[in-house]
């Protein structure tokens, strides 16, 4: 059917071939022939067949022709053969060049072959190139996934894996290779998501090394912004001072010159300021979110990412055991947890979803709990101020750093004040010993002063006035010894090593003042105060070192109102101010002056005793010695020089010289009651059990030089016979015995006007029954001779007198 198809096709146009031969001129055969060979195989042997069949037509109308032209085709055979000659030579021209023609038809035969041959092979190439140019942007792409695998260019590995399925994919489809690499598609997958996670797993750990390094570095920066702001309000604040050539400019140029320093200041820091992403680089996080995001599980990554970074975070939050030693330790516990949010800080900004708001709120304030009882538990064990002032300093960068980032840090704030607490309790152990330290060694005499440099460096560090002492001439004393400025000097450091702690809490001048008043108080009232009563009942202190000790208890009372201008000049806070807390210094002192009055009475009285145990008396002697006893006489002698230091007491105002007089007459009534009371035990002690009236006179002698010293007045300001008052019970008992007036006693006794009206029965029956015992041994023969027998008898009707009235009063009593 082909072929036959294929003849009639041709057919015209062979047709056509030999009208043009008919027709056409005899050189421009070659052309019309060659067309012939350059149409289809068998063109040829059809051409010849139709040449032939148009030859037969042809013969059949020169038959008819000549038939009806015999005559004339006689006439033309006679011709043709005159001709004959020449149409053998045109036949072998003819065969001749049929002959050529169809050796050269050969060659152009096999070319046309070829050419057929090529042009089905061009086809065939361009139906391949056509499906390689089909199939070659799914290998370049599928080339490019394998390449970006193997740059770990996972991201972009999925989204040329979401180009292969969506777009390249369906045009190759039908092809084996694409149904493999569709194939290995989830496969690649699945390692993209283990190598992103472990790329992941790396970061994390990676973070969780350079923690501290980020916290540090973040602190840092907020340490050097904090103090570029606060030395930029500063040098615009008058009240801290401003250089003068910088105020007689205008104040632009002012400003001008504040900003220039300061931010000079703060280039040369920022030349060593790093960010978080040069610390750490947080592709992977983001290679993960973006590879799980288009994996469409972010959700899982999410989780994951939260899960582990809540249990970095209770690892970060886990203190050291020794953390409290060192303010290394707390600095490294600080870092890292700033490290750790400041991290969730970026990932909260930079990613989206990953970490929300409320998930960074939560984690902080399950964090900011432990912060807090971990600092308050750690904290307790801190007994150096200076690393409790160090630990404050670190909170206040770690809040101010957090706060920076958006965290509340209202909280820490309130811890600082429970840490203040404990930051005066160990500044006032620390200033314990040191007012201990100045308390050993001082000498508790006046500081003496050579020259007017000496004075003035005295007068700069203490402020004491007395115009008196001013105009007396070098060398000169004062009143107060050498502990009094150092006490004065620690007072004020106390004060400024507590403001340490009230700085940079972001409170009013007004509770920075009362803190500082407050902490003051707790020093005057408890610390100094416990030392200066210790110091008082040492044993070392003697009587003098007590009159120095009140002398220096008045200069630091008189110093408290300096103490408060100085407070005052600090805080700004007038002390006219409704809730201005004052200084405890007048009851403080007071008290200390008290004590130690008191601890001098009772050193006095101690004194008193120890020489009243080195009397030795001679009880049965039966006339006195004529002059009073040694011991007594030097016990007047210690009492007139100790009674002499009391002038030492200042007397620059008149309350201080009631003040000092009060003390003086104190101690002195005291020391002579005490005297009194000692001497009287003596004789009526109960391993006493004999007096003779010569013991009786030679003690009535030593009384005497008792009162001739009461009345000599050791201590001005006495009215009357008041100090001599305090032996009355020892003079009218020593009266009735040496005048041995029993009879006016007891007809006297209980009468107002008695003369005897001070002495006691008990004690006169107690030291008459002493005598009489020693008048029975001492008068063996008393009884043969009749005054002795009628004292005898008076003792012994004296003593029923006496005991009788003795009972009386017992059974009245």
């Amino acid at each position: 059917m082909a072929e036959s198809g294929e003849g009639l096709g041709t057919v015209p146009e062979h047709e056509r071939i030999l009208q043009e031969i008919q027709s056409t001129d005899t050189a421009c055969v070659g052309p019309t022939l060659r067309s012939v060979y350059d149409d289809q195989p068998n063109a040829h042997k059809k051409f010849m067949e139709k040449l032939d069949a148009c030859i037969r037509n042809h013969d059949k109308e020169i038959e008819k022709m000549c038939n009806f032209h015999h005559q004339g085709f006689v006439d033309a055979i006679t011709e043709l053969l005159k001709v004959r000659t020449d149409a053998e030579k045109l036949k072998v021209q003819v065969t001749d060049t049929n002959r050529r023609f169809q050796d050269a038809g050969k060659e152009v035969i096999v070319q046309t072959e070829d050419i057929i041959r090529c042009r089905i092979q061009q086809r065939n190439i361009t139906t391949v190139v056509e499906k390689l140019q089909l199939c070659l942007p799914v290998l370049e792409m599928y080339s490019k996934l394998k390449e970006q695998m193997s740059a770990k260019r996972y991201y972009s590995a999925l989204k040329t894996m979401e180009q292969l399925e969506n777009v390249y994919f369906p045009r190759v489809s039908q092809y084996r290779f694409c149904q493999l690499m569709i194939e290995n598609l989830p496969k690649l997958r699945e390692d993209i998501k283990e190598v992103s996670m472990s790329d992941l797993k790396d970061f994390l750990e990676s973070i969780r090394k350079h923690s501290d390094k980020i916290g540090e570095t973040a602190m840092k920066q907020a340490q050097q912004q904090k103090i570029f702001s606060v030395t930029l309000q500063k040098r615009n604040n008058v009240k801290f001072g401003k250089n003068i050539y910088i105020n007689n400019r205008s104040p632009d140029e002012r400003n001008k010159t504040v900003l220039k320093h300061a931010f000079e200041e703060e280039d040369e820091n920022e030349e060593e300021v790093l960010t978080v992403q040069d610390l750490v680089d947080f592709s992977p996080v983001y290679r993960c979110l973006h590879i799980y995001s288009v994996l469409g599980d972010e959700e899982t990554f999410e989780n994951y990412y939260r899960k582990q970074r809540k249990k970095q975070a209770r690892l970060v939050l886990q203190p050291q055991s020794n953390m409290h030693e060192t303010v290394d330790g707390y600095r490294r516990y600080f870092t890292q947890i700033v490290g750790f949010f400041v991290v969730e800080d970026h990932i909260l900004h930079v990613t989206q979803g990953l970490v929300t708001r409320a998930y960074t709120d939560e984690l902080w304030n399950m964090a900011l709990s432990k912060i807090i009882a971990v600092l308050r538990a750690h904290s307790s064990y801190c007994t150096d101020p200076d690393l409790v002032l160090e630990l404050k300093n670190l909170i206040v960068i770690f809040a101010d750093t957090l706060q920076g980032y958006g965290f509340p840090v209202n909280r820490l704030f309130d811890l600082l004040f429970e840490i203040r607490d404990q930051y005066n309790e160990t500044l006032l152990k620390k200033w314990a010993g040191v007012f201990r330290d100045i308390f050993e060694e001082d000498n508790y005499s006046p500081i003496p002063i050579v020259n007017e440099e000496e004075y003035k460096v005295i007068i700069s560090k203490f402020p004491f006035q007395d115009s008196d002492l001013e105009k007396q001439s070098f060398p000169k004393k004062l009143p107060m010894s050498q502990s009094v400025p150092h006490i004065y000097i620690q007072v004020k450091e106390f004060i400024y090593a507590s403001l340490k702690f009230s700085e940079s809490l972001h409170r009013s001048s007004t509770e920075i003042d009362d803190m500082l008043r407050k902490s003051t108080n707790l020093l005057l009232t408890r610390t100094l105060s416990s030392c200066l009563l210790n110091l008082i009942r040492k044993p070392h202190i003697g009587l003098t070192e007590l009159v120095q000790i009140i002398i220096n208890t008045t200069h630091l009372e008189q110093a408290c109102k300096y103490l408060e201008d100085f407070i005052t000049n600090i805080t700004n806070i007038s002390q006219e101010t409704v809730h201005t807390t004052r200084l405890y210094g007048l009851s403080t002192f007071k008290d200390a002056r008290h004590a130690a009055e008191g601890e001098i009475y009772t050193k006095l009285n101690q004194k008193i005793d120890e020489f009243v145990q080195l009397a030795d008396y001679d009880w049965t002697m039966s006339e006195p010695d004529g002059k009073a006893s040694g011991y007594l006489m030097d016990l007047i002698n210690f009492l007139r020089s100790i009674f002499q230091v009391f002038t030492h007491l200042p007397t620059n105002s008149n309350d201080h010289a009631a003040m000092s007089g009060k003390v003086a007459q104190t101690a002195c009534m005291s020391a002579c009651q005490h005297l009194s009371t000692s001497l009287m035990q003596m004789l009526l002690d109960s391993e006493l059990k004999q007096i003779s009236m010569g013991a009786v006179q030679q003690f009535n002698l030593d009384v005497i030089q008792c009162e001739l010293f009461a009345s000599s007045e050791p201590v001005p300001g006495f009215q009357g016979d008041t100090l001599q008052l305090a032996f009355i019970d020892l003079r009218q008992l020593l009266d009735l015995f040496m005048v041995w007036d029993w009879s006016t006693y007891l007809a006297d006794y209980g009468q107002p006007a008695s003369k005897y009206l001070r002495v006691n029965p008990n004690t006169a029956l107690t030291l008459l029954e002493k005598m009489k015992d020693t008048s029975k041994k001492n008068n063996i023969f008393a009884q043969f001779r009749k005054n002795d027998r009628d004292k005898q008898k008076l003792i012994e009707t004296v003593v029923k007198q006496l005991r009788s009235l003795v009972n009386g009063m017992s059974q009245h009593t």
